[in-house]
């Protein structure tokens, strides 16, 4: 992969972490506008979602890694493919781009640009849930590009997409976009008060996988042959 320097791999990150908001925000705006139906409403908002994700990896993982996540970054950063200093420019230029997604998703349907959430996610199952999700994410980004680099962006888009359906918390796997979804007081919403439970079980579930996809991506070491005192032929 070629080398950008550092602003344009901030950018990078800061474009696509914010294209990202729109399209899950924007989506559920959308979609709630369009039919008073739940699960239909959530079909419209994962597929966005998980479209969008195909997209933005291809077109800007060769520029930053396409992390568009700090518990992916810190991950990395804990595994050495990322420098501490790099990884705190990313962060922020995550956090700064998703609240930018949920201004522009607002601006794109004539709200006001931010709205406190009001909507309750908390509780065990809602935090185990994002653990779960979040585990499943860094696991999937290990194993795709430990064996099928090419296919990250659909393995990425295709998880997220299946666990906004398996988990009770809609999979939001991201601490930069639980934040930026606690700005808006729509379909995607989560109270701020709610914040902190999914950003810890997010963290733990990152960690958690790096941990377990470390020792089991390891290859096994290989088996000394014995010294023959036999002369080859």
């Amino acid at each position: 992969m070629q080398e950008f320097d550092l602003s344009r791999r901030c950018v990078a990150e800061a474009l696509g972490t914010g294209l990202l908001v729109a399209a899950v925000v924007g989506s559920g705006i959308m979609a709630d506008a369009l039919t008073a139906d739940n699960a239909l409403a959530l079909v419209a908002n994962t597929i966005a979602t998980g479209a969008i994700l195909v997209v933005l990896i291809t077109i800007l993982g060769p520029l930053s890694g396409a992390h568009f996540n700090p518990a992916v970054s810190l991950v990395f950063a804990l595994s050495g493919g990322l420098g501490r200093r790099d990884c705190a420019f990313y962060l922020v230029a995550q956090v700064t781009g998703a609240i930018a997604g949920t201004v522009i998703a607002h601006l794109m349907f004539d709200l006001s640009p931010l709205d406190i959430s009001a909507k309750v996610r908390t509780g065990p199952a809602q935090w185990l849930s994002e653990a779960i999700a979040t585990f499943g994410l860094i696991a999937t980004i290990l194993a795709g590009i430990r064996f099928r680099g090419e296919a990250v962006p659909w393995l990425v888009g295709l998880y997220i997409t299946a666990a906004y359906w398996f988990t009770a918390s809609t999979s939001f796997a991201n601490p930069a976009v639980a934040l930026a979804r606690s700005l808006t007081n729509t379909f995607s919403g989560i109270r701020p008060g709610d914040l902190p439970g999914f950003v810890i079980a997010e963290i733990l579930g990152a960690v958690c996988a790096l941990s377990l996809m470390t020792w089991l991506l390891r290859p096994a070491r290989p088996i000394a042959r014995p010294i023959s005192n036999e002369a080859t032929p």
